[in-house]
């Protein structure tokens, strides 16, 4: 099947080319119909099965007939990361369409936002915070929305966006078309979907599943073992890029840190560093400039970067829902990728709990073979990937 089933207008044609997409993945054949049809949608899909294109697309067709320079289309994300990749997306696919999109969160400047919003635009991409502040001092107006999209509606409500959801929804026309997205359908996320949803057509994609083309390795380790036993992965592993999970924001940038310090190129990416930091570690690790990015799960949600070979659980996350988010980020767009665990004793619930979904056990490998090299070697990486020059 190729997107010509869809019809779409050949202003977006053009963007689907030069985005490089051929064949839709399955959330796109399922989802992309119903959207242009008008009816509202309760997707559930892991990361990297295409869910953006699967509403954007739509949306932008949607959005060339009917009036301009209005905003006609509100897309809310959870984290500043996520919302930029939407807006990127929505920038390359309707780069022939001549619509405008802007995207809205906080830690940079409101009035760069405030000067965009009076030019004219169709598309709002945005975090709650600051969406809320501009609502509140009447620098934005959204009477005109048709069409409303939830992404990863899980996750806000981790984050304890649910109140600042429902206040969203005040702002809003009571006529319009909404979509929303999830990777899990937790009772909270059911309850949302029943009260903004009108007979929605259900999109269902494996959301509990982790990717297929992902092999899951597993190190039993101790805590105080597990930098050395990074440092020798790395070294001993052939990896393009590298995505390093831990718990905390402080490991995260100490990880970093001690990474940098012998010889890797890595970054962090974590909630307290200001957005010009956090743009510039992932345009970095997106360019090559780095490729290694630590990050945590929060900072982490949104990340959308092509040959991500590695996974490594630095630390066992707190959920399977998050074992599935993290490891979403490799083995996209059919290639293989490899998630590596690093597992202390106390995560062993948490650890046969991610084998029950996975219907198998991770390959098992012995740490203690990496504690026999002498540790002067010097490190070294093998990339397939490119480099930065």
């Amino acid at each position: 099947m190729s997107f010509k089933k869809f019809e779409f207008d050949q202003k977006i044609v053009g963007g689907i080319e030069a985005c490089g997409y051929e064949t839709p993945t399955p959330i796109q054949e399922q989802a992309i119909p119903e959207i242009l049809k008008g009816r509202d949608i309760m997707g559930l899909a892991q990361t990297g099965t295409g869910k953006t294109a699967a509403f954007v697309l739509p949306i932008l067709q949607k959005l060339l007939e009917g009036p301009q320079r209005q905003v006609r289309a509100l897309i809310v994300a959870p984290t500043r990361e996520l919302a930029e990749q939407i807006h990127d997306n929505i920038s390359a696919m309707g780069r022939n369409t001549g619509l405008q999109c802007v995207s809205v969160y906080g830690g940079v400047s409101k009035y760069n936002q405030i000067k965009i919003f009076k030019t004219g635009i169709e598309i709002v991409v945005a975090c709650p915070g600051r969406l809320l502040d501009h609502l509140a001092t009447g620098e934005l107006d959204l009477s005109g929305v048709e069409i409303l999209v939830l992404d990863e509606a899980d996750m806000m409500f981790d984050m304890g966006f649910m109140p600042a959801i429902r206040k969203l929804l005040t702002y809003l026309p009571q006529e319009r078309q909404n979509l929303l997205f999830s990777a899990t359908m937790a009772d909270e996320i059911r309850h949302l979907a029943d009260s903004i949803l009108k007979d929605p057509a259900l999109v269902q994609i494996n959301h509990c599943q982790p990717l297929e083309l992902v092999s899951h390795k597993l190190y039993r380790v101790e805590k105080n073992n597990k930098l050395q036993l990074l440092k020798k992965i790395i070294k001993e592993t052939k990896i393009s890029s590298a995505l390093v999970f831990t718990r905390t924001k402080y490991t995260a940038k100490k990880l970093a840190v001690k990474l940098e310090k012998v010889g890797y190129r890595a970054v962090a990416l974590q909630g307290n560093m200001a957005q010009s930091k956090r743009q510039e570690a992932m345009t970095g690790f997106r360019n090559g400039q780095y490729q290694i990015l630590v990050a945590t799960d929060i900072a982490a949600r949104g990340i959308d970067v092509s040959g991500i070979s590695h996974v490594i659980n630095y630390d066992v996350p707190d959920t399977v829902e998050a074992y599935t988010h993290r490891i979403g980020r490799t083995g996209r767009a059919d290639h293989t990728g490899e998630a590596i665990t690093f597992a202390t004793s106390e995560d062993s619930r948490i650890i046969k709990l991610i084998e029950q979904t996975l219907d198998e056990k991770m390959t098992q490998l012995n740490s203690a073979v990496f504690d026999q090299e002498p540790a002067s070697r010097e490190p070294k990486l093998f990339f397939k990937g490119r480099r930065a020059e």
